[in-house]
């Protein structure tokens, strides 16, 4: 034991046995931000604190995951020098070239444990029942409402999605909580193990999205998806003249995504199509050079920042509603914009 740890043993016993470890494998500096962000923690303290006290919470926060708390999975790193986003997502990251495609492995928190024989106790149905049943109806006022919902949806199209195996499992609602639920017993496809080719973590899980914000819900994940969605002329994308998606041949929606989808859904990937389209339009008005490809990837980059913008600075801080959480969505854009000053010295 080194003379830090030995320094702060005596401290452990504040400290879950869980992270003992990591800590002990942590630099003096990042052992005394753990103690500072850990305290917070256990008082639950960090959404009451002065705004910039709880900007500095919140970065001490990261950093320290970021340091201790993502794990790559089936992942070598070499740099790669390259200027333009791809239809797949690759080198979105120059030293990961498959960081943000289609088909990276999920990366982890902490090493792979086996919790086959733990799964279902507590079941996950008599969870959901004890813990998420709404027993009375609580609106929710102006903060949200059901655009709110869409939305997601829509990042979540843009983000993620498990590959899966072609085994289904039946999950059925145990008898204490079974006359509560709507449904009694359902089915879904189980999320397909994938071998890493390495030795530490042997087997992964793929995302079947690029998992960026390059805005893979209209533009689609993969070269396929994106010729379709194309106009190729003037960099735009397919749309019907009355502002809705256009349909193929045998009446399938034409967009980057189209699975599990709704109306709320549907208008905005329109939505974000028109806005791509106007955004080509006036490229083109200032830059009559750009060809049918520069106008395409200019507005692909312009439009998939303005989904990011949104989901950070309206969409997230009226999930979280504080001022510091506002602060901070808000800095990731710039320090000095809109408000922002504001809100540091409140």
């Amino acid at each position: 034991m080194s003379f830090v740890n030995l320094l702060l043993f005596p401290l452990r016993c504040f400290i879950h046995k869980d992270f003992h470890d990591v800590v002990d494998r942590m630099s003096l500096l990042n052992k005394l931000l753990f103690m500072m962000v850990h305290l917070v923690d256990k008082l639950n303290l960090w959404h009451r604190l002065p705004v910039f006290l709880g900007l500095l919470y919140l970065a001490a926060r990261r950093h320290l995951h970021q340091e201790y708390n993502l794990i790559n999975v089936g992942v070598g790193r070499k740099p790669i020098d390259v200027t333009s986003n791809r239809a797949v997502g690759k080198y979105n990251d120059p030293f990961n070239e498959g960081g943000g495609s289609e088909f990276p492995f999920f990366g982890r928190n902490m090493m792979p444990v086996d919790q086959h024989e733990k799964l279902k106790n507590p079941d996950p149905m008599v969870v959901a029942t004890k813990l998420l049943a709404r027993r009375k109806f609580i609106d929710t006022g102006k903060q949200f409402n059901m655009i709110a919902a869409s939305w997601i949806q829509f990042m979540i199209h843009d983000w993620i999605d498990h590959l899966e195996d072609t085994q289904q499992i039946e999950l059925r609602a145990p008898e204490e909580v079974a006359s509560e639920c709507p449904l009694k017993s359902f089915k879904f496809f189980k999320t397909k193990q994938t071998p890493t080719g390495l030795c530490d973590i042997q087997t992964g899980h793929l995302n079947i999205r690029t998992p960026q914000w390059d805005g893979s819900a209209i533009y689609g994940n993969n070269a396929e998806v994106s010729k379709k969605v194309r106009t190729f002329k003037d960099g735009k994308l397919k749309l019907s003249e009355n502002g809705l998606l256009e349909q193929d041949e045998n009446g399938k929606i034409i967009s980057g995504d189209v699975r599990n989808n709704w109306a709320g859904l549907l208008s905005l990937q329109a939505l974000f199509v028109q806005e791509h389209n106007l955004v080509c339009d006036t490229l083109k008005k200032e830059y009559p050079e750009l060809k049918d490809e520069d106008l395409y990837r200019h507005a692909k980059l312009v439009t998939s920042a303005v989904i990011a913008k949104i989901h950070t600075i309206d969409w997230t801080v009226e999930l979280l509603n504080t001022d510091t959480l506002l602060a901070g969505m808000r800095a990731n854009w710039s320090i000095l914009s809109d408000t922002s000053y504001f809100y540091f010295v409140k």
